[in-house]
């Protein structure tokens, strides 16, 4: 990202001044305050860079979540939050709240709420609040100003949208409050009410932000197109959440998503990245230092020496690995699933795994033969996968070692916590696939709009195109209650956004919760596997599928035996000290 110069002086001084109605009164020329400061366009630039500021932390406002800066990378960072959910298998101690969410054993917490999880970031709400109370006041024409208002309204929407899809009913305040508002008493807003005013500040962002800010793509500022892709990733999720979960309106907020993506489609300057190679065209954009000017990163957080840093590259190991059932989700290069294709050679050794599959997944899991040409791990000549309890190297509780985003070259010759891989935070890959489910789930789906967006995907890895008429039947989505067609824009979703953090908030909105309590596996155990992980120190199940033993990463741990209430564990409870502050606020359901 673009290093703002961002004036925290100013943003503070203008978040404690208080107004004076007296003409009389001679403001100081020494410092700024309220009545000075919103004049020019630079000033307004000024007080939203303040605003890009505070949503670099991820642990307050986790809506434009990159990494952390420095050594807390090792939890804050967008590619861990797939651990929620049933991508990935963290064991590390340091990653134990992903542990204990997706196993269904976490508690109503005290205070706001433990790192990015929480009850919290209201700062931000008041800082937006006050910027959208003064932008009028600078002496500019309206569009000028109103492109400030609508940054802000973005970042307003976004974070009340982050709130309800954890926490239901939310608290919404649109303007500065003191001491004295009776807003701080007051009960939460019903969820319902608190989008449609999410709705209305998403849509003003995305008609008065310009198209291009001029910045190069260095990432810069959220353009409209931007904003078109956080109001289609949005309303998709408020529209399927209705839709399975119940309530009203549920096809007005597909339609929303749908004609959000579309028009992001159609005249956004956007387009998949490729270079004609299938088997590496997926993930080496994913893999590089700098991001501008690649057609399909739209918005990515950029981190500099200096100024920025990150260490997340040391950290792939606290993620455990991908899970036996991501890695089954793969097509076959047929474009039928495992269970149905005679291509499958099947798992009894993991080179098999990847025998005549989506080429995604050979860019996404290491294969053993590939760790020379990916430097794995720091080049150091051991032979992988690698086993919890083995010597030496990066270990893996799944066997299943994660090589989508892994760049050695920054980690080579680098000191600790100075490392600068970014993080892509929206890429137009998401829109062709909220695009297809949008139109999927309100009944509306062509071949023609499968052609713009699955089948684009999978042109990218020459897999073949999706057919309406030929839509395979996968046996484990048959009791999803769901359409052929709708399971596999979903899988298509799960593959090619893996390590993006989304699978956790898809599963809830589709009312999947009962995905997390299928017990997470590894690969293929049996004693060419004892002979060939010497020291592996595991715990194995037959999976009752395939009669065939896996390493099944949490028996005999706390987070064996997942459970998910379906009465409670959609949302997330209401922090102690919240409810104790203000009894008007009350817990969410079952908890």
């Amino acid at each position: 990202m673009k290093k703002y110069s961002v004036l925290l002086a100013v943003a503070a001084a203008l978040l404690t001044t208080a107004c004076n109605d007296d003409f009389l009164e001679r403001y100081p020329l020494d410092r700024v305050t309220n009545q000075t400061f919103w004049n020019s366009e630079n000033d307004l630039r000024v007080y939203n860079n303040g605003l890009y500021d505070l949503s670099r932390n991820n642990d307050n406002v986790p809506i434009s979540h990159g990494h952390q800066n420095g050594f807390d990378s090792h939890w804050a960072s967008v590619w861990f939050l797939d651990e929620l959910a049933d991508n990935m298998a963290p064991r590390h101690a340091r990653h134990t709240l992903y542990q204990q969410i997706r196993s269904g054993k976490h508690v109503v917490p005290t205070d706001p709420g433990p790192q990015w999880f929480g009850y919290k970031g209201w700062n931000f709400v008041r800082a937006i609040n006050i910027g959208l109370a003064n932008y009028d006041k600078a002496t500019l024409s309206q569009a000028l100003k109103d492109r400030y208002a609508a940054e802000a309204r973005l970042f307003r929407g976004w974070f009340y949208a982050e709130k309800v899809q954890k926490f239901g009913d939310v608290p919404w305040v649109d303007k500065e409050l003191n001491t004295e508002s009776t807003e701080l008493m007051a009960a939460r807003m019903p969820r319902a009410q608190a989008m449609d005013k999410v709705l209305e500040d998403l849509n003003f962002a995305s008609t008065k932000l310009p198209d291009n800010w001029g910045d190069g793509n260095a990432p810069g500022r959220y353009n409209r197109w931007a904003a078109l892709l956080v109001k289609s990733r949005l309303c998709l999720y408020e529209g399927t959440w209705r839709k399975y979960h119940g309530g009203a309106d549920a096809a007005k907020w597909l339609q929303e998503a749908a004609n959000a993506a579309k028009e992001l489609m159609d005249k956004g300057p956007y387009r998949l990245f490729t270079t004609g190679s299938p088997t590496t065209d997926y993930n080496s954009y994913h893999r590089v230092l700098n991001l501008a000017g690649n057609t399909e990163v739209m918005y990515w957080r950029k981190y500099q020496l200096g100024v920025f840093t990150n260490h997340v590259q040391s950290y792939f190991e606290y993620a455990g690995g991908a899970t036996k059932n991501m890695v089954e989700d793969y097509l076959c290069s047929d474009g039928l699933p495992i269970s149905t294709s005679p291509l499958y050679k099947g798992d009894a050794k993991i080179e098999d795994v990847f025998e005549n599959r989506d080429p995604r997944l050979r860019q996404t899991v290491l294969h053993p033969a590939d760790a020379v040409r990916y430097k794995y791990h720091l080049n150091d000549g051991r032979a992988y996968p690698r086993i919890q309890g083995m010597e030496g190297g990066y270990l893996s509780t799944t066997g299943y070692h994660i090589i989508k985003h892994y760049n050695a070259d920054d980690m080579i010759g680098k000191a600790f916590d100075t490392a600068e891989s970014p993080a892509i935070i929206m890429r137009f890959a998401e829109a062709l696939l909220n695009y297809a489910e949008a139109q999927a789930e309100l009944g509306k789906l062509s071949q023609a709009d499968l052609d713009l967006t699955i089948n684009k995907l999978r042109d990218r890895v020459a897999m073949p195109h999706l057919k309406l008429d030929k839509v395979p039947v996968d046996p484990r989505y048959t009791a999803d209650g769901i359409s052929p067609v709708i399971a596999e824009i979903r899988r298509e979703r799960r593959v090619e956004l893996f390590m993006e953090g989304f699978r956790y908030n898809d599963l809830k909105r589709w009312k999947q919760g009962k995905k997390l309590t299928i017990p997470t596996m590894g690969i293929r155990w049996d004693a060419a596997a004892i002979a060939r992980y010497p020291k592996a120190t595991i715990q194995t199940s037959v999976d009752p599928v395939s009669g065939n033993t896996y390493i099944d990463v949490y028996k005999g741990t706390d987070w064996a035996g997942p459970v998910f209430d379906e009465s409670k564990h959609y949302l997330w409870p209401i922090p102690l000290n919240t409810l104790a502050q203000n009894p008007a606020v009350k817990q969410n359901p079952g908890w």
